[in-house]
């Protein structure tokens, strides 16, 4: 009962972890999208 209890709870930090890595991948890709943007021509 514990062994399951613990695993799901292992399983969803695991998850936890991985959104939370992605979301600051995905701002970081934004952000030198933003900064590498090419400027308009005059």
């Amino acid at each position: 009962m514990f062994k399951k209890i613990f695993l799901s709870a292992l399983a969803a930090a695991g998850v936890a972890f991985a959104v939370k890595k992605l979301q600051e991948s995905k701002a970081e890709q934004a952000l030198w999208a933003e900064a590498t943007d090419k400027l308009p021509e005059a």
